[in-house]
């Protein structure tokens, strides 16, 4: 069953087309990674999904819901929320200034708001170790944990990725790896935008390839992985080599 779904989606910016029939689907409690060069609009799929640019045609829906049909507050309150590319926290204010700004839209009820803190306080433990400090002291990785911390807030049904691992250090890089591994197993619905191929293939249940704004291909990541193309444009030409066995080969290879 699909949590998400874009079926036709075209659209783009100032009279000009970037997404051209764009169809995906994110089946609950999968992480779908998409894949594809600079330009090939994987950032702009994830704008339409959070209603910050309108779709020229097709729909977008959550379940049942119209998601096109709503302003971005109402995609949140639907049930998506996107831990964006670039920093996004409040650096003069606190961890926990930060985190408790995720929920907003339920700041009526305290008694919730407290219990989701505390949650998101178990399952990300920088929120509870640095709580009182200001968001700017933090690290790049200690930084992205907090912006995935405040998206959790509202329990989104799909939480939406951009580059989760750009910028960041290896040490950060395998936290917030280990992060999007937790969510998952948690049975949560995941979408990210990747640009390095074989971390996102490795975490992901289900790939989508991205060209010109267009899918090019679609499938369980395993496969998409195995593909000669994919292969020789993204992992070094090892096709046969299945997703995670690839991954840990050429994290090996480069280790050394």
């Amino acid at each position: 069953m699909s949590a998400l779904r874009l079926a036709g989606v075209t659209a783009g910016y100032d009279g000009g087309t970037v997404l051209h029939d764009v169809h995906l689907d994110c089946p609950e409690g999968t992480v779908t990674c998409m894949i594809g060069p600079n330009g090939a609009g994987k950032s702009t799929v994830l704008r339409v999904i959070t209603g910050l640019l309108g779709a020229d045609a097709g729909r977008v829906t959550l379940g049942g819901t119209d998601l096109g049909a709503l302003p971005p507050e109402g995609v949140l309150r639907a049930g998506v929320a996107m831990v964006p590319q670039s920093q996004a926290l409040f650096p003069h204010m606190t961890v926990r200034e930060n985190v408790l700004m995720g929920g907003y839209l339920i700041r009526r009820d305290r008694a919730l708001v407290k219990a989701r803190y505390a949650a998101v306080a178990d399952l990300i433990p920088i929120v509870a170790a640095r709580a009182g400090d200001p968001a700017g002291n933090l690290s790049g990785g200690q930084r992205r944990m907090v912006e995935v911390a405040r998206c959790l807030m509202l329990e989104p049904r799909v939480l939406l990725f951009d580059e989760p691992s750009v910028g960041l250090d290896p040490r950060s890089l395998a936290a917030v790896t280990g992060l999007i591994e937790r969510l998952h197993a948690d049975g949560r619905t995941l979408l990210l935008v990747e640009q390095n191929v074989r971390l996102g293939l490795r975490l992901a249940t289900h790939a989508v390839v991205m060209e010109s704004g267009r899918v090019l291909m679609h499938g369980p990541a395993e496969e998409i992985a195995g593909h000669p193309q994919i292969a020789d444009l993204y992992l070094g030409g090892r096709a046969a080599v299945p997703a995670g066995q690839a991954s840990e080969a050429a994290e090996r290879r480069d280790d050394g």
